[in-house]
């Protein structure tokens, strides 16, 4: 806490960015921080690079009239970089090789598997979600929490814990989201853009992974699939794919759910997968670590040339290891 808060004191030009297929916690975090080094008087920039548009859900914030750039400024390398919930180096910014172009590097995340890539790191696995640790790093900074702050926290804190029924979802964590509210956040604004303004291609989109969801290893995983037509045959984009994980995680008696999609656009890994575990016998972020992903011990992904069938059966090896490990003890 104090070298990154003293990083961001004495330094007065910054960049402000998250990771590839940013969730809530991703864009409420860089929002509330570029929000926050304004406040104290610092020439910031927020980057998030990447050819997907923004998850429309989070519309409502008007990131792009609030200065948000898709591409690096032109003097990206004489800023220091501000990196919040980025579990590795490679997903910064959504653009390939943003850690390294950058002069120094401040880490501020809650991934218990991030490699510490800055030159200064925050990493508090426990906290609920990064905007928790956001708001800890802010009252070290005397930052006070403006409406915007607090509402940009609050999506941090409301998404990640799942609107507050996952594991994580700690009594600090409601304490903040409390005086989050108290400072002016707008739940009910929040609620309405981010989980009752669903766009009609999403729920296609769905209704497509449900109709390929397969029951594996007696009900233990559930995995489905998107192939890159399907978004263009509903008139979908790639983040509106976010949130099926979660629905296929609640099949009864899944231990683990897994999605696979090829995202709609030439160029990168052919496939991208999110997993997520219903239980502590099973951490995901160890199966995403072995094809150089991450994430959380509930919730993790990785990118993969390999095919449908091969990933499967990959995610059935990894899991089936893990749960007859556990068995054992």
């Amino acid at each position: 806490m104090q070298a990154v808060t003293a990083a961001l004191r004495e330094n007065e030009r910054f960049t402000v960015t998250s990771h590839e297929a940013p969730d809530g916690d991703a864009l409420g975090s860089l929002f509330a921080m570029g929000l926050a080094l304004d406040e104290l008087g610092k020439d910031v920039v927020m980057f998030l690079g990447g050819p997907a548009p923004l998850p429309g859900e989070y519309r409502f914030l008007e990131l792009g009239q609030r200065g948000l750039r898709r591409q690096r400024p032109a003097d990206f390398g004489e800023r220091v970089l501000v990196a919040v919930d980025c579990a590795s180096a490679s997903r910064v910014g959504a653009e390939p090789g943003t850690v390294d172009a950058a002069p120094f590097v401040i880490n501020i995340d809650h991934h218990h598997d991030n490699p510490r890539f800055g030159n200064v790191n925050l990493v508090v696995p426990d906290a609920s979600s990064t905007g928790e640790v956001l708001a800890d790093v802010f009252r070290e900074l005397d930052v006070a929490l403006s409406p915007d702050i607090a509402e940009a926290l609050y999506i941090a804190l409301v998404t990640d814990t799942g609107r507050f029924q996952y594991s994580q979802t700690t009594p600090k964590a409601l304490r903040l989201a409390a005086n989050l509210v108290e400072a002016g956040a707008d739940v009910d604004r929040i609620f309405q853009g981010v989980y009752e303004n669903v766009q009609f291609a999403k729920l296609k989109l769905l209704a497509r992974a449900l109709d390929r969801a397969q029951v594996l290893e007696g009900g233990e995983i559930v995995v489905s699939h998107l192939v890159r037509g399907d978004f263009e045959a509903v008139g979908a984009t790639e983040p509106y794919s976010e949130g099926i994980i979660d629905v296929l995680r609640s099949v009864e008696g899944s231990l683990v759910s897994a999605l696979i999609r090829e995202p709609p656009r030439e160029g990168g890994p052919a496939r991208k997968v999110s997993l997520r575990s219903s239980v502590d016998e099973v951490d995901v972020s160890a199966i995403a670590r072995k094809s150089g992903g991450g994430g959380h011990r509930k919730a993790a992904g990785f990118s993969s040339d390999l095919s449908v069938e091969e990933i499967t059966e990959f995610i059935v090896r990894e899991v089936s290891a893990q749960v007859g490990s556990a068995a054992e003890r």
